[in-house]
């Protein structure tokens, strides 16, 4: 079994004061179910809690009234080698995130890019040891994809997502640190060929564990935060020599989202890898 190594990580998170499901721009989203404000931070602070009990740090952004998604960090902007290459929504509903967090990177010392195309920040941008991997088919688009490899210079991997209840890139993969593990059925034929060829022990998700956004995941090279009924995904990654730290955040499964949409790995200069 591969030893795996932990890495301190720096992350951006959002209090889900304002969260509630009252539009639906992805399946998931039904505005006549209700959700439960007081449920999602306490969910909130178990996720933020785990982070801090593994040795990361966690910085905050303050939420904004009326921007319920507010809490989907990884949304908000791509930040790699000190470079934070903003979010341009594809939607109006979350638009106003986008400053917001444009202006919060900047406070934290960041370099901060404008993005000229529909991009999604780290919902469709994922960062592993070799590639960008970069989604495009429902929310960013594929001109965003050559502008992220200009802004940092690295070779970007365009992934054609399909199932739109895997709209988000980071709903398809999960980066565990030199491989990964994602749903083939989310993906063009010819995407998993690209995946299965850049990955070759890639761990291949069941559709179960997805539709729990098991993938929506956290790794830090040996722990693997996700959610906590993705249990034959935690299996799978606990025999690659990885160790699972299952996580309740099914209230946010109401809007689509998981424990890496509510997480914006800050990346320094120097420290990408």
């Amino acid at each position: 079994m591969t030893s795996r190594e932990a890495t301190p990580r720096r992350y951006l998170m959002c209090r889900p004061t304002y969260f509630t499901v009252e539009y639906q721009i992805n399946p998931w989203m039904h505005p006549t179910v209700p959700t439960d404000n007081a449920r999602a931070v306490a969910q909130w602070t178990n996720l933020r809690d785990a982070y801090l009990a593994l040795g990361h740090t966690v910085e905050e952004i303050e939420p904004i009234p009326g921007l319920p998604d507010m809490v989907f960090a990884a949304n908000g902007a791509t930040v790699i080698d000190g470079i934070s290459y903003g979010a341009q929504f594809r939607y109006p509903q979350r638009a106003a995130e986008a400053p917001a967090y444009a202006a919060r990177l900047a406070e934290l010392g960041f370099e901060t890019s404008a993005a000229k195309w529909i991009n999604e920040g780290e919902g469709d941008f994922l960062l592993t040891d070799r590639y960008l991997l970069a989604g495009t088919g429902f929310r960013t688009e594929y001109a965003a994809h050559a502008e992220a490899q200009e802004i940092f210079g690295r070779p970007v991997i365009s992934l054609q997502l399909i199932d739109p209840r895997f709209y988000h890139l980071d709903t398809a993969v999960a980066v565990l640190g030199d491989t990964i593990a994602f749903l083939p059925e989310a993906f063009s034929p010819g995407s998993v060929r690209v995946l299965r060829r850049l990955f070759p022990d890639a761990i291949e998700a069941n559709l179960a564990d997805a539709e729990w956004l098991g993938l929506n995941a956290v790794s830090d090279g040996k722990h693997v935060v996700l959610p906590a009924q993705a249990t034959g995904l935690a299996e799978q990654v606990r025999a690659r020599g990885f160790e699972p730290v299952p996580v309740d955040v099914s209230e946010f499964l109401k809007a689509g989202g998981g424990p890496k949409c509510c997480t914006l790995e800050l990346r320094e200069a120097g420290k990408s890898a």
